[in-house]
């Protein structure tokens, strides 16, 4: 059996993967009102609680990237999302921040696994022009799943209860597990339903050049001897200061929504979902329009640039807007521009590890970029209840300041995007 396209099948298993991620993820925030009043919880519980997340998700990015680097991009995701979804249902059964905090750090922990995962298929699976796009497609999941989840949880929460809903959406996990299976026997050099004209123009496509069109060797450092490089730290830098702008988001929008504008579970998930549809556009446009300029003839290198700073364009005045938001629909939308941006941006940064390296470097760098971004999120989740007690004016020129630092990391450090030739 042939099938034509299945680079696409693939990706879009992987979105949907992202999708459930997101769901499991987000279920928390979402319900947190009424959680923490049944538990007796407050906003400094959360940050506790997210705190123990992120430091899982820190460790299971550097852990995973090396773990789908050793045993594949298959069965790496395969342990992944078992992990996240046992981790999601133990949710039912916790009753203190402790407790909530252990599971949520095992949680981290699998769900890292989602993007170097994500970012290896990538590389496996795509030639380098349509990469932006790919990219674009699995983290345009990550906005779907958003807006799904707020919605759905609150309904959820309703109908059956917090503690049953943490086990239900912990099911989609397994179910996906079938498909992604079936679907993904093997790479593309062997795989039997790939087509032979679709193997071609992947594997012809995956063949690098320098910017004055010099064809390249693939070179795959050691992790440690990659870090040696200007380019690795262009990508972990980005990622440290980048990264935490959406984390604002996915972490702290329902409780903005809730205390300050009062509203309560029913009207967090009539709102919160509209910023991720600025997301999902934002992913979806930003892959578009790198490999659009691909195609036209633009280097990589000038492509990657124009398009992550284009994205910060989108970003720092709607984050400067959104400060001084005087309805929750003005904050919404403008956050909606705001996420629109920073997809824009992140999909070309997450494609940058295959731009510089190859084979065994690509997934261990997007995890060491993801490590990286963590840690800017730890420090950012511990920042916002102590700045937010009177206004979240200062939440929302917090995110403005990181945009820049993260455009200019790509800029000063990365400096010409082009493969990594070993020193």
């Amino acid at each position: 059996m042939k099938i034509r396209g299945l680079r696409w099948v693939v990706v879009s298993l992987v979105a949907l993967a992202t999708v459930i991620n997101y769901i499991d993820r987000n279920a928390l925030a979402v319900m947190w009102p009424g959680i923490s009043e049944e538990l007796g919880m407050d906003n400094f519980d959360y940050a506790l609680v997210v705190s123990f997340f992120m430091v899982g998700y820190a460790i299971g990015q550097s852990l995973f990237g090396k773990i789908i680097d050793s045993i594949g991009t298959r069965f790496g995701f395969v342990l992944a999302i078992v992990v996240w979804s046992i981790s999601v249902m133990l949710h039912a059964v916790v009753r203190s921040a402790t407790s909530f905090g252990v599971v949520r750090f095992t949680l981290g922990l699998g769900e890292a696994g989602n993007w170097p995962g994500a970012t290896k298929a990538n590389a496996e699976w795509f030639p380098i022009k349509e990469r932006a796009l790919a990219q674009g497609i699995f983290n345009s999941g990550a906005s779907i799943g958003a807006v799904i989840s707020a919605p759905l949880i609150a309904w959820l929460y309703y109908l059956i209860g917090w503690k049953a809903t943490f086990v239900a959406i912990g099911a989609l996990g397994f179910i996906w597990i079938i498909p992604w299976l079936i679907v993904y026997k093997s790479g593309t050099d062997t795989h039997p339903w790939l087509t032979e004209e679709e193997r071609d123009y992947i594997l012809k496509g995956q063949k690098k050049s320098t910017d004055s069109g010099e064809e390249t060797t693939d070179f795959a450092p050691s992790w440690m001897e990659m870090l040696k490089y200007r380019q690795s730290w262009s990508v972990i830098a980005s990622r440290f200061f980048l990264d935490p702008v959406w984390w604002l988001f996915v972490s702290w929008l329902p409780i903005y929504l809730a205390d300050e504008f009062g509203f309560d579970i029913a009207q967090i998930g009539l709102f919160a979902w509209v910023p991720y549809v600025g997301a999902a556009i934002g992913s979806i446009f930003g892959g578009w329009l790198a490999g659009k300029l691909l195609k036209n003839g633009w280097t990589v290198n000038k492509t990657r640039k124009f398009v992550i700073t284009m994205g910060g364009v989108f970003m720092l005045p709607a984050l400067l807007a959104t400060a001084f938001a005087s309805t929750p629909l003005l904050a919404v939308l403008l956050i909606a521009v705001i996420l629109f941006g920073f997809q824009m941006a992140i999909g070309n940064i997450q494609t940058l590890p295959s731009d510089y390296f190859s084979g065994g470097s690509v997934g261990s760098l997007a995890g060491v970029g993801g490590t990286a971004a963590v840690v800017g999120v730890l420090i950012t989740t511990w920042t916002v209840p102590v700045i937010t007690e009177t206004s979240y004016v200062p939440f929302f020129l917090l995110g403005a300041a990181l945009v820049p630092l993260a455009i200019l990391s790509v800029w000063l450090l990365g400096r010409t995007i082009e493969p990594v030739q070993k020193l």
